[in-house]
């Protein structure tokens, strides 16, 4: 069996950029790593999650509640491991590096419920995926502190850049702040490595933050 490297934080923190240097630097160090990321965007287990963050159930990411809109999440996650990576991570001496993965719940859906709710989401969330779904524990997660404002301004320049359109978590600054205050609780709450992103208002670089997710990981 391999093992699991989750990479997690708020849009705009960087994981895309940090996981795909993670999965280059172990397969340079001959290892056998492969990268995936949720949601798994165009297949099957990810049209609920298209669904919702393109504003079918509302146009604002409260209208679907935090239970149900973690299924979803969670179907996508199951799905994928069914179909895309399962058999990979069973070989061993395998790295699977995770963009977003059970974690991304932890913060976005957290975030739904009054504060009294949230360590009763949490047993109920690593309950249901990793005991009742069956989808792998991972071994190490890194979580990246962006400051909201930060990553407000991140996401606006990815959509120019990309052409991309912003989704229902992205646009609503409101809730993107109780995500981060979530975000720093469940860090805390559950024992994830926390990388602050950023020194005053400037972003550090990518290498910077790169140096410290090896070291975090023990590599």
């Amino acid at each position: 069996m391999g093992k699991l490297f989750v990479i997690d934080g708020l849009d705009g923190s960087g994981k895309g950029t940090q996981s795909a240097k993670l999965t280059e630097y172990l397969i340079q160090k001959g290892i056998d790593a492969r990268r995936i990321s949720f949601p798994a965007y165009g297949t099957r287990g990810a049209s609920l999650v298209e669904g919702y963050l393109g504003g079918e159930l509302g146009g604002k990411p409260d209208d679907t509640g935090a239970y149900a809109t973690s299924t979803f999440y969670a179907v996508d996650r199951y799905w994928s491991y069914r179909t895309e990576w399962g058999e990979f991570y069973h070989r061993p001496d395998t790295v699977i590096v995770c963009d977003r993965y059970t974690t991304a719940n932890a913060v976005h859906q957290c975030s739904k419920l009054p504060r009294e709710q949230w360590d009763e989401y949490l047993s109920w969330l690593w309950d249901n995926e990793y005991n009742k779904l069956g989808i792998p524990r991972p071994d190490k997660i890194c979580y990246l502190e962006m400051r909201p404002d930060l990553s407000r301004r991140l996401v606006q320049e990815r959509s120019v850049k990309e052409g991309r359109k912003i989704d229902i978590h992205e646009r609503d600054t409101e809730y993107l702040d109780r995500c981060y205050e979530a975000a720093l609780y469940a860090s805390d709450y559950l024992g994830w490595e926390k990388i602050t992103c950023y020194e005053g208002d400037a972003i550090r670089s990518v290498d910077g933050i790169f140096a410290e997710l090896l070291e975090r990981l023990g590599l």
